[in-house]
């Protein structure tokens, strides 16, 4: 078989061209129709200073248990 990008003979069964690396067959799983997977809606992150405030919350409260 010739490959059909760059000329090279190669093996009947190859799935790809050995020296470009031109598939010789069609993709078995199609891509995707409806656009770029990371183009969706993202998760809302919790902004970082409600975490600070949460965690010095929580430590004045064990510091004044603990006390």
């Amino acid at each position: 078989m010739i490959c059909t990008r760059c000329g090279t003979e190669i093996a009947d069964k190859a799935l790809i061209c050995y020296r470009c690396g031109h598939a010789t067959t069609e993709p078995r799983v199609k891509p995707p129709e409806q656009g770029p997977l990371f183009d969706g809606p993202r998760r809302s992150r919790v902004p970082l200073p409600i975490i600070v405030i949460g965690l010095v919350a929580l430590l004045l409260a064990l510091w004044y248990l603990l006390a």
